[in-house]
Parts: C-alpha cells; sequence; structure tokens
C-alpha cells in the first residue's frame, strides 16, 4: 500500500469491521460495516467500478459469488495483524488508539 497510487482513485480499502473500526484503520480507508454489507455492496462495486477494491478476509465470500469486474486483494489476517505491524506508521495506519486495543487483547 505504500505506493505513489492515489486512494479513492487507484484502489480503495474497504474495512467491514464495526465496532473496533474507531481504535483505528488502514489510512483512508471506506468502512463499510460487516452488518449492513451484503445490503450496500451491489452500491459500492457500482460506484467504485473504476477503482480496484480491497477488501478484508471476513467478506471472501462474497466475491466468490459475485460477478465482480474489480481486482480484489485481501487482507490477510484482518486489521488486527496489520495494526500489530504497522500501527507506529502514519502512512499506513491513522486513528489508531492504544486503549481500544489494550482493551481488546485484555478483555475488558
Amino acid at each position: 500500500m505504500k505506493s505513489d497510487k492515489i486512494p479513492g482513485k487507484d484502489f480503495i480499502v474497504v474495512d467491514v469491521r464495526d465496532d473496533d473500526y474507531p481504535g483505528g484503520n488502514v489510512k483512508g480507508s471506506l468502512n463499510k460495516p460487516s452488518n449492513g454489507f451484503l445490503t450496500s455492496v451491489d452500491d459500492l462495486v457500482k460506484d467504485t467500478k473504476d477503482v480496484p477494491l480491497i477488501y478484508d478476509e471476513t467478506r471472501k465470500e462474497v466475491l466468490k459469488n459475485g460477478d465482480i469486474p474489480h481486482e480484489v486483494a485481501v487482507l490477510r489476517g484482518g486489521f488486527t495483524q496489520f495494526q500489530a505491524k504497522f500501527k507506529d506508521d502514519p502512512t499506513l495506519v491513522e486513528n489508531w488508539d492504544k486503549e481500544v486495543w489494550e482493551q481488546e487483547w485484555s478483555g475488558h
């Protein structure tokens, strides 16, 4: 994702997380929560028809079932693994909240 490509034009990162999205996200990502994703995916595809998409691993089944003319990449391990590795890189992660991730890992 580090490149000279322009977010929103050359690629879009679609983040389907629900409640944990406010704890941090891939820089410039578009949040489409999983609880409404299936009802809005057709509009998303139409609105981004000229842009490659990156979907979170949890949405692979949507991609298998449709005729989506996009180039699609999957973020293996989801944002949990991504943030563990890149949370300190502001070119890749934004809105990272240490308290949210401490709660996630401690179970509180």
